[in-house]
Protein backbone atom coordinates (compact mmCIF):
# COMPACT_ATOMS: atom_id res chain seq x y z
CA UNK A 1 0.00 0.00 0.00
CA UNK A 2 0.89 3.16 -1.28
CA UNK A 3 2.16 5.60 2.12
CA UNK A 4 0.10 8.57 1.77
CA UNK A 5 2.18 11.86 1.52
CA UNK A 6 1.32 15.66 2.71
CA UNK A 7 1.28 18.40 0.55
CA UNK A 8 5.04 19.03 0.40
CA UNK A 9 5.69 15.19 -0.27
CA UNK A 10 6.48 14.09 3.02
CA UNK A 11 4.82 11.01 4.83
CA UNK A 12 1.39 12.03 6.64
CA UNK A 13 2.70 9.23 9.89
CA UNK A 14 5.35 10.45 11.71
CA UNK A 15 6.12 7.23 12.43
CA UNK A 16 7.75 6.88 8.73
CA UNK A 17 11.43 6.05 8.73
CA UNK A 18 12.08 9.06 6.47
CA UNK A 19 10.74 10.89 10.40
CA UNK A 20 13.75 8.87 12.20
CA UNK A 21 16.46 11.25 11.71
CA UNK A 22 14.40 14.31 12.91
CA UNK A 23 13.30 12.77 15.79
CA UNK A 24 17.18 11.81 16.51
CA UNK A 25 17.32 15.66 16.15
CA UNK A 26 14.64 16.84 18.36
CA UNK A 27 15.61 14.33 21.04
CA UNK A 28 19.33 15.30 20.58
CA UNK A 29 18.31 18.90 21.38
CA UNK A 30 16.34 18.11 24.37
CA UNK A 31 19.74 16.30 25.75
CA UNK A 32 21.72 19.13 24.56
CA UNK A 33 19.45 21.88 26.55
CA UNK A 34 20.03 19.88 29.87
CA UNK A 35 24.27 20.31 29.48
CA UNK A 36 26.16 21.66 31.85
CA UNK A 37 27.00 25.54 30.11
CA UNK A 38 30.48 25.31 29.49
CA UNK A 39 29.83 21.73 27.84
CA UNK A 40 26.94 23.49 25.42
CA UNK A 41 29.99 25.94 24.40
CA UNK A 42 32.53 23.49 24.02
CA UNK A 43 29.92 21.59 21.94
CA UNK A 44 28.29 24.54 20.15
CA UNK A 45 32.33 25.39 19.01
CA UNK A 46 33.10 21.78 17.89
CA UNK A 47 29.75 21.65 15.78
CA UNK A 48 30.87 25.30 14.32
CA UNK A 49 34.22 24.29 13.22
CA UNK A 50 33.21 21.42 11.71
CA UNK A 51 30.60 22.72 9.77
CA UNK A 52 33.75 25.00 8.89
CA UNK A 53 36.05 22.85 7.70
CA UNK A 54 33.38 20.66 5.44
CA UNK A 55 30.40 22.62 4.80
CA UNK A 56 32.01 24.00 1.61
CA UNK A 57 28.93 25.55 -0.06
CA UNK A 58 28.06 27.55 2.93
CA UNK A 59 31.91 28.48 3.61
CA UNK A 60 31.67 29.91 0.59
CA UNK A 61 28.80 32.37 0.83
CA UNK A 62 29.97 33.03 4.26
CA UNK A 63 33.48 34.09 3.08
CA UNK A 64 31.98 36.08 -0.13
CA UNK A 65 29.34 38.11 2.37
CA UNK A 66 32.22 38.98 4.75
CA UNK A 67 34.72 40.04 1.70
CA UNK A 68 31.45 42.40 0.32
CA UNK A 69 30.54 43.60 3.70
CA UNK A 70 33.94 44.27 5.30
CA UNK A 71 36.30 45.31 2.39
CA UNK A 72 38.79 47.62 4.84
CA UNK A 73 39.86 43.82 6.87
CA UNK A 74 42.60 42.21 5.28
CA UNK A 75 42.48 38.61 3.84
CA UNK A 76 43.81 37.04 7.51
CA UNK A 77 40.95 39.76 9.22
CA UNK A 78 38.21 38.31 6.88
CA UNK A 79 39.18 34.93 6.87
CA UNK A 80 38.97 34.90 10.70
CA UNK A 81 35.73 36.65 11.11
CA UNK A 82 34.52 33.24 8.86
CA UNK A 83 35.93 31.08 11.35
CA UNK A 84 34.29 33.21 14.22
CA UNK A 85 31.40 33.31 12.10
CA UNK A 86 30.86 29.62 11.98
CA UNK A 87 31.70 28.46 15.78
CA UNK A 88 29.22 31.73 16.69
CA UNK A 89 26.53 29.70 14.77
CA UNK A 90 27.51 26.29 15.74
CA UNK A 91 26.83 27.89 19.57
CA UNK A 92 23.88 29.21 18.51
CA UNK A 93 22.20 25.77 17.86
CA UNK A 94 22.97 25.22 21.83
CA UNK A 95 21.25 28.10 22.24
CA UNK A 96 18.37 27.41 20.62
CA UNK A 97 17.96 23.69 21.45
CA UNK A 98 17.97 25.55 25.46
CA UNK A 99 15.44 28.09 24.39
CA UNK A 100 12.99 25.62 22.74
CA UNK A 101 13.90 22.89 25.22
CA UNK A 102 13.72 24.67 28.75
CA UNK A 103 11.69 26.80 30.87
CA UNK A 104 13.61 30.58 30.06
CA UNK A 105 12.95 31.50 33.66
CA UNK A 106 16.62 29.46 34.36
CA UNK A 107 18.18 31.90 32.42
CA UNK A 108 16.88 35.36 33.43
CA UNK A 109 20.20 35.78 35.39
CA UNK A 110 21.80 35.79 32.30
CA UNK A 111 20.26 38.31 30.67
CA UNK A 112 20.90 42.16 30.69
CA UNK A 113 18.29 44.45 29.42
CA UNK A 114 18.34 47.81 28.28
CA UNK A 115 15.95 50.82 26.83
CA UNK A 116 13.40 48.74 28.42
CA UNK A 117 11.33 52.50 29.20
CA UNK A 118 11.42 52.59 25.14
CA UNK A 119 9.40 49.55 24.47
CA UNK A 120 7.15 50.62 27.56
CA UNK A 121 6.48 54.08 26.00
CA UNK A 122 5.59 52.67 22.49
CA UNK A 123 3.20 49.93 23.88
CA UNK A 124 1.43 52.45 26.29
CA UNK A 125 0.32 54.77 23.00
CA UNK A 126 -2.42 51.21 22.28
CA UNK A 127 -0.78 50.74 18.57
CA UNK A 128 0.99 47.64 19.31
CA UNK A 129 4.70 47.92 18.51
CA UNK A 130 6.86 46.13 15.44
CA UNK A 131 10.19 44.99 16.47
CA UNK A 132 13.19 44.87 14.34
CA UNK A 133 14.75 41.29 14.96
CA UNK A 134 17.93 40.15 13.26
CA UNK A 135 18.60 37.25 11.62
CA UNK A 136 21.72 36.69 15.03
CA UNK A 137 23.17 33.05 16.04
CA UNK A 138 21.27 34.20 18.90
CA UNK A 139 17.88 34.54 17.51
CA UNK A 140 15.87 32.39 19.79
CA UNK A 141 17.76 32.73 22.79
CA UNK A 142 17.31 36.09 22.71
CA UNK A 143 13.73 35.61 21.76
CA UNK A 144 13.05 33.44 25.44
CA UNK A 145 14.98 36.14 27.47
CA UNK A 146 12.58 39.06 25.44
CA UNK A 147 10.08 37.21 26.90
CA UNK A 148 10.49 36.88 30.25
CA UNK A 149 10.07 40.73 30.50
CA UNK A 150 7.58 41.43 27.64
CA UNK A 151 4.53 39.22 25.94
CA UNK A 152 5.43 39.36 22.15
CA UNK A 153 3.90 37.96 19.35
CA UNK A 154 6.62 36.75 16.55
CA UNK A 155 6.54 36.24 13.19
CA UNK A 156 8.24 32.92 11.66
CA UNK A 157 8.98 30.60 9.13
CA UNK A 158 7.07 27.47 8.37
CA UNK A 159 10.01 25.13 8.12
CA UNK A 160 9.65 22.42 5.34
CA UNK A 161 9.83 19.32 7.40
CA UNK A 162 6.27 19.03 9.08
CA UNK A 163 7.39 17.07 12.07
CA UNK A 164 10.13 19.82 12.81
CA UNK A 165 7.56 22.31 12.16
CA UNK A 166 5.58 20.95 14.69
CA UNK A 167 8.61 20.99 16.97
CA UNK A 168 9.64 24.21 16.09
CA UNK A 169 6.12 25.72 16.98
CA UNK A 170 5.42 24.28 19.99
CA UNK A 171 8.57 25.42 21.24
CA UNK A 172 7.93 28.66 19.94
CA UNK A 173 4.45 28.85 21.20
CA UNK A 174 5.45 28.35 25.28
CA UNK A 175 7.34 31.56 24.31
CA UNK A 176 5.65 33.89 22.30
CA UNK A 177 1.14 34.79 22.99
CA UNK A 178 1.53 33.88 18.80
CA UNK A 179 2.96 32.57 16.15
CA UNK A 180 2.15 34.41 12.68
CA UNK A 181 3.33 32.45 9.67
CA UNK A 182 5.25 35.43 7.31
CA UNK A 183 2.50 35.12 4.36
CA UNK A 184 -0.07 35.84 6.81
CA UNK A 185 0.23 39.68 6.45
CA UNK A 186 -3.85 39.63 7.96
CA UNK A 187 -2.42 37.98 11.19
CA UNK A 188 0.45 40.34 11.38
CA UNK A 189 -1.61 43.02 11.17
CA UNK A 190 -4.30 42.11 13.16
CA UNK A 191 -1.93 41.32 16.36
CA UNK A 192 -0.67 44.99 16.22
CA UNK A 193 -4.11 46.68 15.84
CA UNK A 194 -4.92 44.57 18.94
CA UNK A 195 -1.79 46.53 21.06
CA UNK A 196 0.26 43.15 20.70
CA UNK A 197 4.38 43.83 20.56
CA UNK A 198 5.46 41.68 17.24
CA UNK A 199 8.79 40.29 16.85
CA UNK A 200 9.49 40.61 13.06
CA UNK A 201 12.96 39.93 11.60
CA UNK A 202 13.60 42.33 7.60
CA UNK A 203 16.73 41.50 7.07
CA UNK A 204 16.32 38.63 4.84
CA UNK A 205 16.42 38.17 0.99
CA UNK A 206 12.98 37.13 -0.29
CA UNK A 207 13.17 38.52 -3.81
CA UNK A 208 12.63 41.37 -6.49
CA UNK A 209 8.90 41.29 -6.22
CA UNK A 210 8.60 41.85 -2.60
CA UNK A 211 11.82 44.41 -2.56
CA UNK A 212 13.38 47.47 -2.74
CA UNK A 213 17.21 47.65 -3.60
CA UNK A 214 18.56 49.46 -0.63
CA UNK A 215 22.22 49.74 1.01
CA UNK A 216 23.16 47.44 3.57
CA UNK A 217 27.28 47.49 4.14
CA UNK A 218 27.55 50.16 0.95
CA UNK A 219 25.70 47.18 -1.38
CA UNK A 220 22.29 47.76 -2.73
CA UNK A 221 20.52 44.83 -1.03
CA UNK A 222 17.14 43.50 -1.91
CA UNK A 223 14.94 44.87 1.15
CA UNK A 224 11.80 43.86 1.87
CA UNK A 225 9.12 47.03 1.66
CA UNK A 226 7.17 44.79 4.41
CA UNK A 227 8.40 47.44 7.12
CA UNK A 228 7.00 50.53 6.59
CA UNK A 229 3.75 49.08 4.91
CA UNK A 230 2.95 47.27 8.24
CA UNK A 231 3.84 50.81 9.85
CA UNK A 232 1.80 52.52 7.35
CA UNK A 233 -1.39 50.59 7.67
CA UNK A 234 -1.04 49.84 11.66
CA UNK A 235 0.26 53.15 12.82
CA UNK A 236 2.24 51.14 14.76
CA UNK A 237 5.94 52.44 16.44
CA UNK A 238 8.94 50.76 14.62
CA UNK A 239 11.35 49.49 17.66
CA UNK A 240 14.95 48.68 16.93
CA UNK A 241 16.07 45.89 19.18
CA UNK A 242 19.72 44.68 19.56
CA UNK A 243 20.84 41.52 20.94
CA UNK A 244 24.14 39.55 21.63
CA UNK A 245 25.87 37.08 23.21
CA UNK A 246 28.41 38.82 25.64
CA UNK A 247 32.31 38.29 25.52
CA UNK A 248 32.23 36.38 28.53
CA UNK A 249 29.93 33.64 26.81
CA UNK A 250 27.31 33.49 29.77
CA UNK A 251 25.01 36.61 29.40
CA UNK A 252 23.58 38.13 26.79
CA UNK A 253 22.47 42.10 26.13
CA UNK A 254 19.55 43.12 25.02
CA UNK A 255 18.84 46.74 24.14
CA UNK A 256 16.07 49.04 22.83
CA UNK A 257 16.52 51.72 20.99
CA UNK A 258 13.93 54.70 20.51
CA UNK A 259 11.42 53.86 17.63
CA UNK A 260 12.15 54.99 14.50
CA UNK A 261 11.06 58.62 13.65
CA UNK A 262 8.75 59.71 10.76
CA UNK A 263 8.67 56.21 9.50
CA UNK A 264 7.32 55.71 7.13
CA UNK A 265 8.01 58.44 4.66
CA UNK A 266 6.98 58.73 1.49
CA UNK A 267 9.93 57.39 -0.07
CA UNK A 268 9.52 53.42 -0.03
CA UNK A 269 13.42 53.47 -0.58
CA UNK A 270 14.66 55.85 1.77
CA UNK A 271 12.44 54.29 4.43
CA UNK A 272 14.40 50.48 3.49
CA UNK A 273 17.78 52.18 3.70
CA UNK A 274 16.87 53.39 7.44
CA UNK A 275 16.06 49.91 8.25
CA UNK A 276 19.00 48.27 6.51
CA UNK A 277 21.37 50.87 8.38
CA UNK A 278 20.03 49.72 12.19
CA UNK A 279 20.47 46.00 11.67
CA UNK A 280 24.28 47.02 9.54
CA UNK A 281 24.66 48.81 12.88
CA UNK A 282 23.27 46.26 15.26
CA UNK A 283 25.42 44.05 13.07
CA UNK A 284 28.75 45.58 13.88
CA UNK A 285 28.62 45.11 17.51
CA UNK A 286 29.12 41.59 16.72
CA UNK A 287 29.72 40.81 13.45
CA UNK A 288 30.27 37.32 13.95
CA UNK A 289 27.39 36.57 15.50
CA UNK A 290 25.46 37.35 12.40
CA UNK A 291 23.92 34.66 10.11
CA UNK A 292 26.45 35.25 7.34
CA UNK A 293 25.62 31.56 6.20
CA UNK A 294 22.56 33.02 3.86
CA UNK A 295 22.73 34.60 0.24
CA UNK A 296 21.94 38.02 2.02
CA UNK A 297 22.77 39.38 -1.73
CA UNK A 298 21.00 37.01 -4.14
CA UNK A 299 18.85 38.72 -5.96
CA UNK A 300 20.65 41.93 -8.03
CA UNK A 301 19.42 44.84 -9.93
CA UNK A 302 18.90 44.19 -13.23
CA UNK A 303 22.02 43.65 -15.13
CA UNK A 304 24.15 43.02 -12.31
CA UNK A 305 26.14 39.61 -12.24
CA UNK A 306 25.44 37.29 -8.97
CA UNK A 307 28.17 37.18 -5.94
CA UNK A 308 27.90 33.62 -5.63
Amino acid sequence: MQQRKSRNGYPRSFAHPRYWPTWLAIGAMHVAAWLPWQLKLWLGKAIGLAAWRFAKRRRHITETNIRLCFPERDERQQARLVRETFIANGIGILETATAWCRDPEHLRHRAIFKGQEHMERALAQGKGALIIGVHFSTLDIGGALHALFFRTDAVYRPHDNPLFDRFMTRARARLYDTNIDRHDLRGLVRCLKAGHAVWYSPDQDFGRDASVFAPFFGIDAATVRLTAKIARITGAPVMPLMYHRNPDDRTYTLEYLPPLEDFPSDDEIADAARVNAFIERAIRRHPEQYLWLHRRFKTRPEGEPGFY
